[in-house]
């Protein structure tokens, strides 16, 4: 793994970078962080997708200014659906698209926060979107997904967010024949894939890791990946 700059319309970011072992080419994978940001969990993640055969690019939607600031920006961002963190999700969908390494062939993954960003972005040059628990969903969801890629959801029933959203992110990917996989496991909750600090107090709240849900969701993701990149290898 290394650390490496983006360059965006606002200036560069900081990201992580994450090759799969072998020669390449290979497919990309754009990343996108939780409320939380950077941190050994994302480190694991993006280790995780690399393993699977995927360049893996993680840029950091907190990289200007305070952190307190940056989480309200990116936030307001991903209400109203444009800004600079959509930006600069493009300029590392971009990055990867130049990169020699990379077949040209783009999904993107995205967690809680990351996830709702993966939804939003997935009309927009991207050939699969895995969201992770992205509740609440987007709104104008309906309009948000017209062209959309193919869209493989996992979704946890005690997510406290996500009253509803799986069933009706099956209805609007039914109405536009969006190719999807959308599930919901019955003993996880929110940040069921992602090993965060206090996991005790989590739970309580309806969050925590769940290793088995997250094995199988990552499971059905790289599966679907594979079907849904590799045929737009260049």
């Amino acid at each position: 793994m290394t650390t490496i700059t983006i360059d965006t319309p606002a200036g560069p970011i900081d990201a992580l970078l994450n090759r799969p072992e072998g020669d390449g080419p290979w497919p990309g994978v754009v990343i996108i962080h939780d409320a939380i940001g950077y941190g050994p969990d994302n480190e694991a993640i993006s280790e995780r997708v690399a393993a699977a055969g995927y360049l893996a690019v993680t840029p950091n939607l907190y990289s200007r200014g305070g952190r307190a600031r940056c989480i309200t920006r990116v936030f307001r961002e991903l209400l109203t659906q444009r800004g600079r963190a959509l930006d600069d999700i493009l300029a590392a969908r971009d990055h990867l698209r130049t990169h020699p390494q990379c077949t040209g062939a783009i999904g993107i993954a995205g967690f809680c926060m990351g996830g709702q960003f993966a939804l939003i972005m997935g009309p927009k040059g991207f050939g699969a979107s895995a969201p992770f628990y992205g509740t609440p969903l987007p709104k104008h969801l309906d309009q948000v997904l017209d062209a959309s890629c193919p869209v493989v959801a996992s979704f946890g029933r005690r997510d406290p967010a996500g009253l509803g959203a799986p069933a009706k992110l099956q209805r609007i990917v039914a109405d536009k024949n969006i190719p999807a996989d959308i599930k919901v496991y019955p003993d996880a909750g929110h940040s069921f894939a992602n090993q965060l600090p206090g996991q005790a107090i989590l739970r309580i709240a309806g969050f925590g890791y769940n290793e088995a849900a997250t094995a199988d969701a990552w499971s059905r993701v790289f599966a679907f990946f594979g079907e849904h990149l590799a045929a737009k290898a260049n």
